[in-house]
């Protein structure tokens, strides 16, 4: 009775998998191979999203405004394009540095360091016509051919310069050092900063200095240019300081890097903004291995 049991179950079992097979219902069992896993892994359940970048402001290549175009080109040299007028600021690095742009028809230095004054640059960039502007210091350092079209502005005197294609108003600014540590780097009425006014634009250009009276003084800029960097300027809280005093339209950090680095302008732009909204902090690209 038994025998006869198992023998109609083992029946039915063959029947039942024969019906199976031949309607394609069964369910084949997948193995996770490798590839496999990895296809499970870049599922919408791990999605790598890009960090979002917040306390990091755009850095840009040039300015433009009312016609002014302003080009970084390295720590403490810009070039200012207006109207057909080139003006090099502090031009160092050779003439390749400037490539892009046209001869200088005004040339402004700030200091006699090298990173101001690079007399090789001059000799290859100047041009007969070129107007070249600074302290009475820079002269004195310069070969006799470039002293022929020098001009000598002292600290708090402003000059108007013409060439036939337009004017420009210069105002000559202190800048020195305050901490006592420093004093050797930038000694007071040696060097100059600078507020320039294009087309009724008024530019203001710090050159080495710290926070000192005559730039917290400083009235209606439109756009600033500020030095930041240890030990020969002043720190970012210094020179945050100041522009929240002065207030100008737009403020550029430059001149930042110092002998352990770069100052760190994000946390310059986050002390001017708390401090100020009104005031527009940007980052142009003064190291381009940075």
């Amino acid at each position: 009775m038994k025998t006869k049991f198992y023998s109609i179950l083992l029946l039915s079992v063959l029947l039942y998998t024969c019906k199976t097979e031949n309607n394609k219902t069964v369910t084949p069992v997948i193995e996770d191979t490798p590839a496999s896993i990895e296809e499970h892994s870049t599922t919408d359940t791990h999605i790598e999203k890009e960090p979002e970048v917040i306390s990091s402001p755009k850095i840009n290549n040039f300015i433009e405004k009312e016609g002014i175009t302003i080009s970084p080109i390295e720590h403490g040299t810009m070039v200012l394009e207006y109207n057909g007028t080139n003006i090099y600021v502090d031009p160092v690095g050779g003439k390749d540095a400037f490539n892009k742009h046209k001869a200088p028809d005004f040339i402004i230095i700030t200091d006699i360091h090298g990173d101001h004054l690079d007399v090789k640059t001059l000799e290859t960039i100047t041009t007969p016509n070129t107007v070249i502007i600074g302290p009475k210091a820079v002269k004195e350092k310069l070969p006799e051919v470039l002293q022929k079209n020098y001009n000598v502005i002292f600290n708090g005197l402003s000059r108007s310069f013409s060439i036939s294609k337009m004017d420009v108003d210069i105002e000559a600014i202190a800048m020195y050092n305050l901490r006592e540590e420093a004093l050797k780097f930038h000694p007071k009425e040696r060097g100059n900063g600078y507020v320039l006014t294009l087309n009724n634009i008024r530019i203001y250009i710090s050159g080495d200095t710290e926070d000192i009276f005559e730039m917290r003084q400083l009235k209606d800029i439109d756009i600033a240019f500020v030095c930041m960097n240890l030990p020969y300027t002043m720190t970012v809280e210094s020179a945050a300081s100041a522009v929240l005093q002065f207030a100008p339209k737009q403020v550029y950090p430059y001149h930042y890097r110092g002998t352990e680095g770069y100052s760190d302008v994000n946390r310059f732009k986050e002390i001017v903004n708390n401090g100020n909204k009104n005031i527009s902090v940007g980052l142009l690209n003064w190291y381009p291995e940075q």
